[in-house]
């Protein structure tokens, strides 16, 4: 005999509960893992030992700083007789001899010295990263170029790719420079993890931050943007998002059809110089 309606409804409640009990616990266990994953989702350094490209340059030199923990840092210094210096912070994966190309080009077309550096744990530093070790390291590479290179803090320019456009946000809202350049930089970290992982509420448990959409307003020197269309790791929005909310003079490059990883074409370098030069 079929059992009665009100049995039936009540096996389908138990049914469900239980389901929803399962796939809560589910979630419930995928978060927590993520969450103790998180720096490793993070940050992807490269040790020197398991990945170096030679240097650019034959006139690179290797730059030892020390963080105001004492962590010790590996930075590599361009010159160039020209007035000014590009203070770049790299994305979160690989290590600073990744940037050769980045540094060259820069170096070419903008007329100025450029100093890269690792972050905590990548290439030939030491530590682990972490955001607070980030923006140290950041600080470290500021004050080497003007206080040991005497480079003039009006004349530096603070450009941070993706991950790195935190850490530059971060510097210019502490220090005095020329311009801020943001290359595919996201609002804040919590928010590009979201476009990943939707179901979860990376707001609430990501430590890592990196909020540069609350920050950018407090940048006073003009800023440079530029996103890819087709950037699949942070949305082309956010890098809008970011340029709606910086202060003016500021402009907005976007490059049709250019993902996240790429290396920049001379179409940005140019319109980066012209920018920097109409700014002065």
């Amino acid at each position: 005999m079929t059992p009665p309606l009100p049995i039936r409804r009540r096996t389908w409640q138990r049914f469900a509960w239980r389901w929803a009990f399962i796939l809560g616990l589910l979630w419930l266990g995928a978060v927590v893992v993520l969450k103790s994953l998180e720096n490793r989702l993070v940050y992807f350094p490269l040790r020197a030992a398991e990945s170096w490209d030679p240097p650019p340059d034959p006139r690179t030199e290797d730059v030892w700083l020390t963080a105001s923990d004492g962590t010790k840092l590996h930075a590599w210094f361009l010159p160039h007789d020209g007035p000014g210096a590009v203070l770049v912070s790299h994305g979160n994966g690989g290590n600073l001899s990744h940037r050769g190309a980045l540094m060259k080009n820069l170096h070419r077309h903008l007329g100025r010295s450029v100093l890269a550096y690792d972050y905590p744990g990548y290439g030939k530093s030491d530590g682990r990263p972490t955001e607070a070790g980030c923006y140290l390291a950041g600080e470290a590479a500021y004050r080497w170029l003007t206080d040991e290179r005497k480079v003039p803090a009006d004349r530096v320019v603070l450009l941070g790719e993706s991950l790195g456009g935190g850490v530059a946000v971060e510097l210019a809202t502490r220090h005095d420079h020329e311009a801020l350049v943001l290359v595919f930089t996201f609002t804040s970290l919590p928010a590009a993890a979201k476009c990943h992982y939707p179901w979860v509420p990376c707001g609430l448990l990501m430590a890592n931050r990196f909020d540069n959409l609350s920050k950018i307003g407090q940048c006073r020197r003009p800023v440079f943007i530029t996103h890819g269309t087709a950037d699949e790791v942070v949305p082309f929005r956010q890098g809008e998002e970011l340029f709606a909310a910086a202060n003016e003079p500021k402009r907005f490059l976007p490059l049709d059809g250019v993902t996240h990883n790429v290396d920049l074409d001379e179409r940005f370098y140019f319109e980066l110089g012209r920018f920097l030069d109409g700014t002065k």
